[in-house]
């Protein structure tokens, strides 16, 4: 037995393109949660200071990886990049940018007074785990798992994505 139908509906809508994209969004969710723990931290009452570290740390990262498989492309095959590829990179990358969406709307919120930053951080916090839940669902889906595989993948996922916030943490402070 295969994961649910529910999910049948959410990769049809994105297709081949959320299946390319998937690794970058999962990439750039655990980057967002990382920085808002660590800006909740630094900013506990400033939400809006934490929204632009997520936002040029996420930019910073889509354009270095966009810089360095550009460079890797232009190598591998011993010739410029064409505009057209490098705006297909560019594009491809934004998943990490786009990973920021989900867990910045409370900050968002928060930064119009319509709850306290401190809420505002738990629920980015929980919406990026849920974010961190769902690609593992996807991926469990695309390889049609079934239902003990798809909650071991999703469990991974989330385990995952916890341990490397807790490592960035313990790194940077």
């Amino acid at each position: 037995m295969t994961v649910g139908r529910p999910l049948d509906r959410l990769t049809r809508l994105g297709g081949p393109e959320m299946g390319e994209q998937l690794g970058g969004f999962l990439y750039g969710t655990i980057v967002v949660l990382a920085v808002t723990v660590a800006g909740a931290k630094a900013y506990r009452d400033a939400p809006g200071h934490v929204l632009v570290l997520v936002l040029v740390t996420t930019g910073t990262f889509w354009l270095a990886h966009v810089y360095a498989h550009a460079l890797a492309h232009s190598v591998s095959r011993e010739e410029p990049l064409a505009f057209a590829e490098l705006r297909y990179i560019a594009r491809h990358e934004g998943a990490i940018v786009k990973a920021g969406g989900p867990p910045m709307l409370p900050v968002v919120l928060a930064m119009f007074g319509v709850m306290s930053p401190q809420t505002a951080y738990w629920l980015a916090l929980a919406i990026g785990l849920t974010v961190l839940g769902v690609d593992g669902l996807l991926f469990a889906r695309a390889l049609n798992l079934g239902r003990l595989a798809a909650v071991g993948v999703t469990a991974a996922n989330l385990a995952l994505g916890v341990v490397l916030v807790a490592l960035k943490l313990l790194v940077t402070h």
